[in-house]
């Protein structure tokens, strides 16, 4: 009897210490943000789709199911997307964040379609803004003028006598300026300037400067506070978040802004991811050659950004054979080639990488052969050409894994009505190449290049994929035989450029391990009619698992 009742209890403990381990197997582990009911493009090997993930500690700790995942997690906040398609946070591989910012500051020239506009323009901003001591404005392109030359100062200086002005041109690559800027900037008849041109009819100064002459005015124009960054950096973050941009490649900035940009990140004021291209100068890569590459969740800094040539809309792009509509003019080198080919050592040295502006297939062929020289004994380099707009057929075999091709798009379809007057029937066939730069390298990766261009990345997508503008010309697509695929399209928005910033491991899909960054669309991108990509809208934007835009 006795052995009997222990046999009993026993046994009753037995049952309570396996319900105590069924109990806690089927435990559900608790999280931080779960997503259900969505349409998930995950972006990884397989570009496999989901329908509900897990989020802890601002990254992914489950991708799966909507059942798998309520089946094992619990958690404080929850999100049933009702089928709404989820994409990763977007990356743009070639932008100007903080000039963006910059340009929000000053007067917006995008669109004009006269010079005329674009005095009423400076005009307006000039009288609601009494107390500029130097007018600024961006965004003019003669091209889409009636008048497609270059325009003069002579009515800024009637409107402006004392008041100095610098209008850049869309591009960046052109200045057009009045009097009152070139007498502070010291330029004169005498100036000389190598790397771009003082542009002068019948001798004289028409007030344009295309490229190294701009560094001028530059010097003389006052400098940004503090506090004007900082407002320039959060503005371009609103904007960019409302776009889907999780992480935006800036090519080209200063040790200050960075120091900056840093700081307010690290003081949780800046939510925006930013792989920074340092610019080229001698302050610039004297500190970080030396002091050696940043790394944060947010911040990145290994690389530099190199200028080669101009742009072709201003004639500045270095050329091979003389423009096809200005008879011997080749446009310029604006980083001479001894100092490209010096500067690749230098910086494959130092284990950086080196980003290079090259428009022209001059610029594209001394950029190549000099990645090519520097980059013999790198194992993984990861360099970009950045534009790659203007490639000779016997140079795409320069393209390979250690050489990237870093493209925007928009470029093609903006260029398209005038690009062929430049560089005539035979050289197009190797410009704005996407497909074919993609086989040479095995990946092509995509940014904007704003504010060159808008900052839409819905509008990059667009390009790609139809190679329309936004009025969705031409019918049937511009030079189809270089479109990309739709799948070809979002990885080089998200995973190929993560990879191309060595970040492939945290960022560009959602995985298991990766930041939590994400958005919510509005509609699906990869099923849309094609004409209804460039008005697609982002409903929700994620950093790390939170909401930086949206409801």
């Amino acid at each position: 009897m006795y052995f009997s009742a222990k046999i009993f209890v026993m046994r009753i403990l037995t049952f309570l210490f396996l319900l105590c381990i069924a109990i806690s197997c089927t435990q559900k582990q608790e999280v931080d943000l779960i997503v259900t009911n969505a349409t998930v493009y995950t972006v990884n090997d397989a570009f496999a789709k989901a329908e509900s993930f897990a989020i802890k500690d601002g990254a992914f700790v489950a991708v799966g199911t909507s059942q798998e995942i309520t089946d094992s997690y619990t958690a404080t906040a929850t999100i049933d997307a009702s089928g709404k398609t989820v994409l990763p946070g977007l990356i743009d591989a070639h932008c100007h964040f903080y000039g963006l910012g910059q340009n929000l500051q000053i007067v917006d020239l995008v669109g004009t379609t006269s010079y005329d506009e674009v005095l009423e323009r400076v005009s307006a901003f000039a009288k609601a803004n009494p107390a500029t001591s130097f007018l600024r404005g961006r965004g003019w392109d003669q091209n889409d003028w009636e008048v497609k030359e270059f325009p003069t100062k002579e009515k800024l200086d009637a409107l402006f006598p004392d008041l100095p002005v610098a209008l850049e041109r869309v591009d960046g690559h052109a200045y057009l300026v009045n009097q009152k800027a070139l007498d502070m900037a010291g330029i004169t008849n005498a100036t000389t300037v190598t790397g771009g041109e003082i542009v002068k009819v019948d001798g004289e100064i028409t007030g344009v400067l295309v490229d190294r002459p701009q560094e001028l005015v530059d010097a003389v124009m006052p400098k940004a506070s503090r506090a004007q960054n900082i407002t320039s950096l959060k503005d371009a973050e609103e904007l960019c978040f409302s776009y889907g941009l999780t992480t935006v490649n800036d090519a080209g900035l200063d040790k200050p802004i960075i120091e900056l940009i840093d700081s307010l990140q690290t003081a949780g004021d800046l939510k925006m991811r930013v792989y920074a291209m340092i610019s080229n100068n001698d302050e610039n890569l004297d500190h970080y050659l030396t002091a050696g590459k940043v790394k944060t969740d947010y911040l990145n800094v290994r690389s530099v950004k190199v200028y080669g040539d101009g742009a072709l809309g201003s004639r500045g792009a270095a050329l091979k054979e003389a423009y096809s509509d200005k008879d011997g003019h080749f446009g310029a080198m604006i980083t001479p080639v001894t100092d490209i080919q010096n500067l690749s050592k230098r910086i494959a040295q130092a284990g950086f990488q080196m980003n290079t502006h090259a428009i022209g297939d001059s610029a594209n062929v001394v950029v190549l052969r000099a990645y090519k020289e520097a980059l013999q004994n790198v194992d993984d380099p990861r360099w970009k050409v950045e534009h790659a707009q203007v490639v000779a057929q016997n140079d795409f075999d320069f393209f390979n894994q250690k050489i990237i091709p870093s493209v925007q798009p928009t470029h093609a379809t903006s260029d398209m009505y005038w690009a062929e007057d430049r560089v005539g029937a035979a050289r197009i066939k190797g410009a704005y190449a996407f497909k074919d730069l993609l086989n040479k390298s095995g990946i092509v990766v995509l940014g904007t290049d704003f504010p060159v261009e808008q900052v839409s990345p819905f509008y990059t997508f667009y390009a790609a994929v139809a190679r329309k503008d936004l009025k969705q010309y031409p019918e049937g697509g511009y030079q189809m035989e270089n479109a990309l695929t739709r799948e070809e399209t979002l990885k080089g928005m998200t995973i190929w450029a993560a990879y191309s910033n060595f970040e492939e491991g945290e960022k560009g899909s959602i995985e298991v391990g990766k930041f939590a960054d994400f958005i919510i669309m509005d509609k699906d991108i990869m099923t849309v009619t094609e004409d209804e990509i460039p008005n697609l809208e982002v409903r929700a934007t994620y950093v790390g698992g939170e909401k930086v835009y949206g409801e």
